[in-house]
């Protein structure tokens, strides 16, 4: 068994540990442990020092945002400091203008070895740590600290745990950044052992002047950084196709949990050795679908049809990539050549459906939906489509025949209700939703949808208590909290609506959508502000 699959199986068992709370806890300077607690005097002199940093570059960023930025990483380099004693420099609290270089700490006896630290608060399944390629480039190892607790000015006392370590030569970065999970790392409990077999493989290279030879060919004078050396001397323990098929792997693995972002990044490492795999291109495609990049899904589609001309799937995904952007002429020829490679699947035929309906084409709307329920009778999807372009038309009584199909089909109804939305029939919405919350009382999205329609006719209270039963169903519903939240901004209630907006911010967060995150804090920082102008108005 190699050493880097003994320290995975560490690894596995220690993140089981991690869950249960059954953990090795040394205090003893330089020797391992997979917690470290700071508190007292000892995290008082760290806040004091990150105020300061918060001080100095207030004009760059909010002076919250700095004093957390700092005092995360500083926790980090603490514990790693601790862990490591004077076997690495100590931790640098010299107020520089323009950071540490991307160099956390170096080994005291090889200032060359650099060893950089990356700190991070969230749950085990979700908690990423990312590292650029000029880090990368700098370093010998990244190592990755989970914080516990959520870092802000007021805790008393944080619970840090060694998460784990990468050698940088295992990392295959020459752009960018690269961001992986706690099941990613190799076991804390290695990494001295791997810092003394690095140094002292990189001192016999240096008397190997024969080393020099595995290095591209550089201009005269040029020497190579100990990082060079280090990845040139010693071989990856796993060959190129072995970490091809891990990353995919990983990817999918990640696809599935729905951390689409990390699927991607898994994605990317192969295909930077191995960019003619349509297949890889097309599960990225859907990955950047997922997080709402369709410009980076249609490019990835594109590549995937130009490797084979035949791929009816990426046409079919290619054409939901531009109907989100509203290039829905574009998409109907997609869904075409779709149908056209292959005319038996069903779904094609609704997509196409529901692009022409949004272009006005209901009878073709309406043609494409009979095809896609010829091709699978039991498309109860395609019968509700196919009634709200019907209804759509005016002329044809199209829902009662996709109610019929189940009298108490509440989707039926929702999706009616959508539609009546949509042409600004508000009243009728309302109806439709009242009545499918009839038929399912926990009908979650027919109470926000009601709520969206109630606000459209200007009953707040109304909204308010649609989108309260929202959030009581689904306590994560995070669009619900920020209207309620914006609704409460118009009726004077700013307290309800810092909250409202928190709660939904906590969420985007969570679910990592970015756009809405910014813009809900961006709320939340005007409303904060307004408040305190109130107070020294007062």
């Amino acid at each position: 068994m190699d050493w880097i699959t003994l320290l995975r199986s560490l690894q596995s068992d220690f993140i089981k540990r991690l869950t249960s709370g059954c953990l090795l806890h040394c205090e003893t300077e330089g020797q391992y442990s997979e917690l470290t607690i700071i508190s007292g005097e000892r995290l008082k002199a760290l806040r004091d020092f990150c105020w300061l940093m918060a001080e100095k570059y207030k004009r760059v960023s909010p002076v919250r945002d700095v004093f957390i930025s700092y005092l995360k990483g500083k926790l980090g380099e603490e514990v790693v400091k601790e862990r490591l004693a004077d076997f690495i420099t100590e931790v640098d609290y010299e107020k520089r203008f323009g950071g540490d270089g991307n160099i956390d700490f170096t080994l005291t006896s090889d200032p060359s070895i650099g060893i950089e630290v990356k700190s991070r608060h969230g749950s085990i399944d979700r908690v990423r740590w990312s590292i650029s390629s000029e880090e990368v480039e700098k370093n010998a190892v990244v190592v990755c600290i989970l914080i516990q607790e959520d870092v802000s000015e007021a805790q008393s006392e944080y619970h840090l745990f060694l998460a784990g370590f990468l050698p940088t030569r295992m990392i295959k970065l020459k752009t960018g950044k690269i961001s992986f999970g706690i099941e990613q790392l190799l076991y804390g409990g290695g990494l001295w052992c791997y810092l003394e077999q690095l140094q002292s493989s990189i001192n016999s290279s240096r008397q190997q002047p024969s080393i020099y030879k595995y290095l591209p060919k550089q201009e005269i004078g040029f020497k190579p950084t100990i990082n060079q050396l280090s990845k040139s001397y010693i071989q990856p323990e796993y060959s190129d196709e072995d970490l091809n098929i891990l990353y995919v792997r990983l990817g999918d693995e990640c696809f599935e949990k729905g951390e689409y972002s990390n699927a991607i990044a898994n994605y990317n490492q192969v295909l930077q050795v191995k960019s003619s795999d349509a297949d890889l291109y097309y599960k990225r495609g859907l990955a950047h679908y997922q997080i709402g990049d369709y410009e980076a899904a249609i490019a990835d589609y594109s590549q995937a049809i130009q490797m084979n001309l035949y791929d009816a799937k990426s046409y079919n995904k290619r054409g939901l990539a531009l109907s989100q952007l509203g290039r829905l002429e574009e998409a109907i020829n997609d869904y075409t050549e779709a149908i056209r490679i292959n005319p038996n699947v069903a779904v094609a035929y609704k997509n196409r459906a529901e692009a022409r309906s949004y272009l006005g084409d209901n009878q073709g709307a309406i043609e494409d939906y009979t095809q896609a329920i010829k091709i699978n009778p039991h498309y109860a999807d395609a019968y509700k489509n196919r009634g709200i372009a019907r209804y759509l038309l005016s002329s044809q009584p199209g829902f009662p025949q996709a109610i019929k199909i189940n009298p108490k089909d509440a989707i039926a109804y929702k999706k009616r209700g959508n539609a009546r939305s949509d042409l600004g029939d508000f009243e009728g919405a309302i109806e439709d939703y009242t009545q499918a919350i009839q038929i399912n009382s926990n009908y979650v999205d027919a109470y926000y949808n009601r709520g969206n329609a109630r606000l459209d006719l200007g009953d707040f209270q109304g909204a308010i208590e649609d989108y309260t039963q929202a959030i009581q169903i689904n306590s994560n519903y995070a669009d619900a909290y920020y209207n309620r939240g914006n609704i409460r901004l118009e009726i004077a209630d700013k307290q309800g609506a810092i909250e409202d907006f928190q709660k939904a911010a906590d969420i985007y967060r969570q679910e990592g959508k970015l756009e809405a995150l910014k813009d809900t804090r961006e709320k939340i920082l005007d409303l904060e502000i307004e408040e305190s102008l109130d107070i020294l108005n007062f």
